[in-house]
């Protein structure tokens, strides 16, 4: 049991750190390589940021940046940082397609979501369910965006929905790129062989469904307007909380969004730091995991969260958040297959190209 001092001081450390991004933060270990490392400051980051969980042997400035100007920083051959945060579905695009070696992938895996839930319509539409989008205009502000490839893919697997019987409405306007920063280049790539068209000048993503030039959106953020409670809006799964699950019972996948490279000359110069990167944040994960149950039933507001907290570890494990490449090789190769069969990947990738090959032994024992 928590006594009240002690309560206080880590509600006041836990709360005054940033929600998502905002300003650059860093924390440093003593001696040790200098490193430095771009992430998002997220629960299971938050201990490398203020340092209470340090990278062994290194000393490890931590940056904090929103992950389309990681990915651009990096495809582009400007990456100067050690260490960074990259959307997975971009990194395969510029490894297969542009040649871009200068990063190998760690099986840490900062950011996960299933996609069920963003998916939003037009509720005037008659759309109930995923087949009646076919003929359909749909809107995205990113098509190869990592999360917009794992909802294709899902829709096609699951529901027999191709990318081509959808006509396809590219937003010049992105309104998540205050928190995701500008979209890359790899996230704007399209296939051959699908029906699209640039959707009104100026206006983003959730615009184009509210003027009804869309009938449906596939975006990872949601529709400001949808959370203001506008009724010309609504969610295609009203119940995503349970369709995803389902779908996770018979697939076993928690779809990736989000992983961690490291340069290829600094693994191969310092061959004991790949090791040392994942040990640390493994445990900056499981200490993550600690605070929700220790403390983050009090400093979230909402009412159930501990019950939320059971139910997914009953569903998923009590590491349900899972790094290394045993738990994870399957939701990986879907991404890979998915890239190539909707014309995105010039080939279907493999883990040991992609993934630094030492780290693919890589497993936690934190507890």
């Amino acid at each position: 049991m928590l006594n009240r001092r002690r309560f206080v001081a880590l509600t006041g450390t836990f709360l005054a750190a940033p929600a998502l991004i905002g300003t650059k933060a860093s924390a440093s270990g003593n001696g040790g390589l200098p490193i430095t490392a771009s992430n998002y400051r997220l629960d299971r980051t938050q201990a490398l940021f203020d340092g209470s969980v340090k990278i062994k042997g290194a000393n490890a400035t931590f940056v904090e940046d929103a992950i389309g100007d990681m990915n651009t920083d990096a495809f582009t051959g400007q990456g100067k940082n050690e260490i960074t945060e990259l959307g997975l579905h971009p990194f395969m695009l510029a490894h297969a397609n542009e040649g871009f070696r200068d990063y190998a992938l760690l099986p840490i895996f900062l950011l996960r979501q299933f996609r069920h839930k963003s998916v939003f319509v037009r509720s005037d539409a008659a759309i109930s369910k995923p087949e009646d989008l076919r003929g359909r205009r749909v809107g995205t502000p990113g098509y190869s965006s990592t999360s917009l490839t794992w909802i294709r893919g899902i829709f096609e697997d699951e529901y027999g929905l191709k990318p081509s019987d959808v006509e396809w409405v590219v937003a010049t306007q992105d309104s998540s790129a205050g928190e995701a920063g500008k979209i890359s280049a790899q996230e704007n790539r399209l296939p051959d062989n699908i029906n699209v068209t640039k959707g009104t000048p100026g206006l983003d993503e959730s615009e184009l469904l509210l003027t009804g030039e869309v009938d449906a959106l596939f975006h990872a953020a949601t529709p400001a307007a949808y959370l203001q409670g506008d009724p010309r809006i609504s969610r295609l799964f009203p119940d995503f909380r349970s369709v995803e699950q389902d779908y996770f019972r018979k697939t076993g996948i928690f779809p990736i969004m989000h992983v961690l490279a490291i340069r290829r000359d600094t693994a191969k110069d310092h061959p004991w730091l790949a090791q040392s990167v994942f040990d640390a944040y493994s445990r900056a994960k499981f200490a993550a995991y600690r605070l929700k149950d220790r403390l983050t039933w009090a400093t979230d507001m909402l009412p159930w969260y501990s019950q939320e907290l059971e139910n997914t570890r009953a569903l998923m494990g009590s590491n349900f958040y899972p790094y290394g490449m045993t738990a994870n090789q399957k939701a990986v190769k879907a991404l890979f297959r998915y890239s190539h069969d909707q014309g995105l990947a010039s080939r279907v990738l493999s883990i040991e190209e992609t993934f630094l090959p030492q780290s693919l032994a890589f497993s936690e024992t934190y507890r």
